[in-house]
């Protein structure tokens, strides 16, 4: 033994409180038995830590030499130009390793919420997920989305909360605050050691061990700080009485006062995590690899494996090879790869799978691919050039079920557009190629040509997703793009209607052009859009040309006197000439286009813009910031009411013009901590006049120069 500032340091593996008792960073439960192949997923908001963990963890369970930084570039993942450049995760990194003879692939997902699509998808490989926390109770609602997501889907989840070494406040009140944002009770399973205002190690609340932390090294064991003893002892007591709501016979132990066994305890506790009953929380440090090996055999001994993640996902598991696609991903020097988990059954080079044959087979390691002969139950693989393949997927040896993945996230709604065009005109065909690629490995992307501005829009989640989709088409794609801020589909009317009579004729040799019509023009009730009306008698105009006016007016319908597409506004045709000889469906359709643009500018034009109803999710303490937001982009609040199964939450309906739309979602998470979001809908066209339309129709004259 040794000591070290006043404490007894016993090494690994030599008792302390007592014979009999386990050392639980050597060995839990006694089980060494390897299991079948699991999946963890790492999520957490930006800046928590997760992309530092998977290092940690990778270098604790000897499958790294060194630890990697995200400031110096060289992790296993974030392995991009994207991520490097902005030291942010901007894919899912795919890290395959073993752990004491355990396989394990873990995905360390992206942290921004604008990439929360990537996230939800990987859920869906998920046995256990890891979400990473920082030790900031103001930081905790931003986990409210993740963790509400976890509960919604059942996923078993244990909290790490990182950066434990610069903690501003104590343990209990980050845990009341995450509380909040969780359905699931959260039972802390250490406490922190402190000296002074340092945390220098934890106590596990189960075995009642003292552990002290050392520099990206295994903790040392030590005797309990008699100023633990305490505060120990009643965190193990709220331990186990959080237990105890889950079990009758544990329950029965504490009111006779009787202390329960640890084999036991430790039991219960791995039995609602897999149930998904309760939420351990633990700390820890990723930088200085505190906390880290205790997290690695809490995931060995209490994590589910993939034939109880199959039977919760509703997976069917009928004996044979049974699979679910979790995402594509295109590589320059392998294609198209499907990412796969295997949840029973073995998959071998040459083999089918869903009807198609794979180029090969792969463990993932972030940026790197290594070729695989055979992969097994459990196994999260990149499968080779099935194209038939999509995430969602559940494939057999020679069957696909299309989309029948058990409760697989649909894309949320675009909130943020860009419009696009390629820097060379020649590469539009690779453009809208390469985008439909990124669509297909991220469905939260979306493509729309707007045919009421002629604009390429790219929409989003927000301003980072498609500056990360722009680079990506540069990068992978080699197409190069032009980006600017969508227009606004403005439309125009009238106030009240007229009486046009117009007449082309031109004579050019041979054959001359003649039409003559007299129209009406006159206004109709918002939202009518346009109608026409045959009013011709005794064949003013013959029957064969009343399409061309129609036409023509139609085309004189697209740029209104103050430039923008003309709606709500009827036109009779009620009589016109012909000239048996010159007259034609071109100068017909002439005529009834000159009859509109002659008539439209007498007809008192207004400035139409639309209207959107929209839905805004916050936390109730950031309503008033959110009243505020809507005020000031001339909204109309509509009401607002709680969220329904989300305690302290807020949902606000409220009407706000499509222009106020376009960076809508950048204020309203910077006002709630990334945690705010919102759905629209289009609802209707509202009069817009003063300085406003003003400034409007001069921009879209001065953009007609």
């Amino acid at each position: 033994m040794r000591r070290h500032n006043g404490a007894t340091i016993t090494p690994v593996g030599e008792p302390v409180n007592g014979p009999g008792t386990r050392v639980m960073e050597d060995v839990v439960m006694g089980d060494s038995t390897p299991r079948e192949a699991r999946c963890a997923v790492i999520v957490g908001p930006y800046t928590a830590g997760k992309t530092t963990l998977l290092e940690a963890m990778l270098f604790a369970a000897g499958a790294t030499q060194r630890k990697g930084s995200v400031p110096q570039g060289n992790t296993v993942g974030d392995a991009n130009p994207e991520a490097r450049q902005r030291q942010m995760t901007t894919d899912p990194n795919v890290v395959h390793f073993t752990y004491l003879g355990d396989t394990w692939t873990a995905i360390d997902c992206p942290g921004s919420v604008e990439l929360m699509q990537d996230t939800r998808t990987a859920l869906m490989a998920a046995d256990i997920v890891i979400v990473v926390a920082e030790p900031d109770p103001g930081r905790a609602a931003a986990l409210a989305p993740l963790l509400r997501a976890l509960d919604e889907l059942s996923i078993p989840h244990v909290i790490f909360v990182n950066k434990i070494e610069k903690a501003p406040a104590r343990v209990s009140e980050l845990l009341a605050a995450l509380q909040a944002a969780s359905a699931r009770p959260l039972v802390l399973r250490e406490v922190p050691i402190r000296e002074g205002e340092t945390i220098t190690g934890y106590v596990d609340l189960v075995s009642e061990r003292a552990w002290h932390y050392n520099e990206n090294k295994p903790s040392d064991l030590i005797a309990m700080p008699d100023s633990m003893k305490d505060r120990e002892s009643e965190a193990r007591q709220e331990m186990l009485e959080a237990l105890a709501d889950f079990d009758d016979g544990l329950m029965e132990q504490l009111l006779e006062d009787k202390v329960p066994a640890t084999a036991e305890v430790y039991q219960q506790l791995t039995r609602d995590l897999q149930q998904d009953l309760i939420v351990p929380v633990l700390i820890g440090s990723a930088e200085h690899g505190n906390g880290i090996v205790r997290l690695l055999k809490i995931l060995r001994h209490e994590a589910p494996g993939p034939r109880q993640t199959a039977e919760r996902l509703g997976i069917p598991l009928n004996g044979g090879l049974a699979a679910s696609v979790v995402r594509t991903i295109y590589q320059a020097h392998t294609g198209k790869l499907s990412l796969v988990r295997l949840w029973q059954g073995e998959l071998k080079e040459g083999q089918t799978l869903g009807g198609e044959r794979p180029s090969g087979l792969y463990h993932l390691r972030g940026g790197e691919v290594e070729k695989i002969s055979q992969a097994g139950a459990g196994d999260v693989i990149g499968v080779g050039r099935c194209d038939g393949l999509k995430p969602g997927d559940l494939a057999g040896e020679a069957k696909r079920e299309a989309g029948q993945h058990a409760a697989w996230p649909e894309a949320p709604q675009p909130v943020y557009a860009l419009a696009v065009q390629p820097q060379n005109r020649q590469d539009e065909v690779k453009l809208t190629g390469s985008i439909a690629k990124l669509i297909e490995e991220d469905p939260s992307l979306a493509l729309e040509h707007n045919h009421d501005t002629h604009q390429m829009l790219l929409w989003g989640q927000g301003e980072i997703h498609l500056q990360l989709a722009v680079e990506r088409l540069k990068n992978k794609y080699n197409v190069a793009v032009r980006t600017q801020r969508p227009q606004t589909p403005y439309k125009e009317t009238i106030r009240h209607g007229t009486d046009v009579h117009s007449r082309f004729k031109r004579q050019s040799g041979g054959h001359g052009q003649f039409a003559d019509v007299k129209v009406q023009i006159k206004a109709l009730p918002r939202g009518s859009g346009f109608q026409f009306e045959d009013a011709v008698v005794g064949g003013a105009v013959p029957r064969q040309f009343i399409s061309s006016v129609e036409e023509g007016v139609k085309e004189g319908l697209l740029q209104g006197p103050l430039g923008f597409p003309v709606v709500d506004v009827g036109v009779r045709l009620h009589d016109g000439q012909y000239h048996s000889v010159d007259s034609s469906d071109m100068a017909f359709k002439t005529a009834g286009r000159q009859a509109v643009q002659e008539g439209l500018p007498k007809c008192d034009p207004v400035l139409l813009e639309p209207i959107c109803e929209v839905t805004i999710d916050v936390p109730s303490d950031a309503m008033s910031r959110v009243h505020g937001i809507v005020s000031s982009r001339r909204g109309h609040l509509l009401g607002f009411e709680g969220k329904p199964g989300w305690d302290g939450w807020d949902q606000i309906k409220c009407h706000l013009p499509a222009s106020e739309l376009s960076d809508l979602i950048v204020e309203l998470r910077s006002a709630t901590q990334g945690a705010g979001s919102f759905v629209w809908r289009f609802d209707h066209l509202q009069e817009l006049t003063g300085r406003p339309a003003e400034k409007v129709i001069q921009e879209r004259q001065q953009a007609a120069q």
